[in-house]
């Protein structure tokens, strides 16, 4: 009995490829990644239409917003030239506005760091007014975009 000791021969055989035995054999046949990532994509490519009829419909009410606001300044060039000037000097009022509120918050640092009532108090006093201030001059300052005022 003379064998060979440098040759072994496997009697069996271990595949430890990620692959399972049936891709490995037939590589045609799509794995289960595969089949996930069509999936994904499909999902994606669906997702990107929505978001593009999204986009379209946004863009189409905005257009329409902007046309309606241009008739309404046509068909009121007085009051549209008046809301211009009344934005310029409310602009001028809020910037004097913003100046006292920042001397304010510089006289007061300490007490609104360190105490809330003070806080609170300096909120309830100047954060309405600048809230207002502020949406009644976006209003204006919209109304009276795009026309030139005359002295």
């Amino acid at each position: 009995m003379s064998q060979d000791s440098g040759k072994v021969s496997p009697v069996f055989r271990i595949d430890v490829s990620a692959d399972s035995p049936s891709s490995a054999n037939d590589p045609t046949q799509p794995t289960s990644n595969d089949m996930l990532l069509r999936q994904l994509v499909v999902g994606q490519q669906q997702t990107n239409k929505i978001l593009t009829e999204l986009v379209q419909q946004t863009v189409a009410i905005q257009k329409q917003r902007v046309s309606e606001l241009q008739q309404w300044k046509d068909a009121n060039p007085e009051l549209t030239r008046a809301c211009r000037r009344a934005a310029e000097t409310l602009s001028r009022v809020q910037t004097q506005f913003l100046e006292n509120l920042t001397e304010e918050i510089t006289e007061n640092e300490e007490s609104l760091v360190d105490g809330e009532f003070m806080l609170n108090e300096f909120v309830d006093r100047f954060g309405p007014r600048l809230a207002h201030l502020n949406g009644v001059l976006q209003v204006l300052a919209q109304l009276g975009s795009g026309v030139p005022v005359e002295n």
